[in-house]
Formats: structure tokens, C-alpha cells, sequence
């Protein structure tokens, strides 16, 4: 199995469709770092990303988070786990292509909604009726996610890891992106 990678991999994708636990999988199996925008962000700001929209706004949050992916996307390569609406500004889509490779963890909305409806960190969910809202989200992001230059489609009764290793596989046929064992 290939270890490294020549570039960084950038998972992109709605909520819940396993960019972390995939991310941190494919990291642990490459040998790379594994880096997440939120969690960055979080660091940097001493807040949740919930206290951030709340007290900033969406807008303000949109602005730090595309500062640091492009941070993270300068540094070494490794496998980087972006939010879910990182991948709708065309700046992060731009240095995600000049800098690394966009891979589309495709969920369908019954795996997006199993997995996250029991979740109280996910702010724009934060709705009357949080399914539809999920609903329309996937329907309004799914044209910029199709923009990723690898798309791996999740499926229900994969593991972590053999998710992981799916998308490795996909990598792998993609090209140019993996290094190879010496």
C-alpha cells in the first residue's frame, strides 16, 4: 500500500457523511497527518463553531475558515477534513485545486440524517424542522460538492476503515496524488 501522498487530500461533503472518521483513517493508513478546518478554527477562535455563528455570524465564519484552509493547504501534505460549506466559496474550491485534490464524500440524505440527527453541534440544524433542513441543504450544495475532482460515494454498512480504504482506492486510480512505497 502507498504511504504519503504527493498532495493534500481535501474531503469535502455535507455533515455527517465521515469526512472526520474517514479523514483520520486514510491519515493513520497513509501516514500523514490528518488536519480539520473546524477544529482549527475552534483552536484559533477558543469557541465552538456554534458559539462562533452564533456570536459572529455565518459570513465572519465563512471568512476565517477560508484563511485557514489556505493555511493548511500551504503547510505539508496531509489529509484535511473541511466543513460542510467550505467547499460552496469558489476561494476554497480555487486553492483546494491549486494546492491539493477535492475528494466528495457522497451521502445520501437517510445516511446524512442517521448520523447526525442526535447531534446538537451542527448550528444550521438548529431549525423547526432540522430533516428538511438537511433536506434542502444537501439539494443546494450537491452542484458545488460535484465540482471535487474525485467523488466516492458512502455507502450504509461500510466501516470507517473500509471507507477509508475506498477512497484511498479511488485516489489511487485518480493518479499523481499517492506516493508509492519504496
Amino acid at each position: 500500500m502507498a504511504k504519503g501522498l504527493k498532495k493534500t487530500v481535501a474531503l469535502v461533503g455535507m455533515m455527517g457523511a465521515g469526512k472526520t472518521a474517514v479523514g483520520k483513517a486514510m491519515a493513520a493508513r497513509l501516514s500523514v497527518p490528518f488536519l480539520d478546518s473546524d477544529a482549527e478554527i475552534e483552536k484559533a477562535a477558543a469557541m465552538s463553531v456554534a458559539e462562533i455563528f452564533s456570536r459572529d455570524g455565518e459570513a465572519f465564519f465563512r471568512q476565517r475558515e477560508a484563511e485557514v484552509i489556505a493555511r493548511l493547504l500551504e503547510t505539508q501534505q496531509a489529509v484535511l477534513s473541511t466543513g460542510g460549506g467550505a467547499f460552496l466559496a469558489e476561494v476554497n474550491r480555487n486553492i483546494i485545486a491549486k494546492n491539493g485534490v477535492a475528494v466528495w464524500l457522497k451521502a445520501d440524505l437517510n445516511i446524512l440524517w442517521n448520523r447526525v440527527r442526535h447531534k446538537s453541534t451542527r448550528p444550521l440544524l438548529r431549525t423547526e424542522n432540522p430533516y428538511e433542513t438537511l433536506k434542502s441543504l444537501v439539494k443546494a450544495r450537491e452542484p458545488f460538492y460535484a465540482k471535487a475532482g474525485i467523488i466516492v460515494d458512502a455507502e450504509p454498512n461500510l466501516s470507517i476503515e473500509a471507507m477509508a480504504d475506498k477512497v484511498i482506492d479511488a485516489l489511487a486510480r485518480h493518479g499523481g496524488i499517492l506516493k508509492e512505497d519504496q
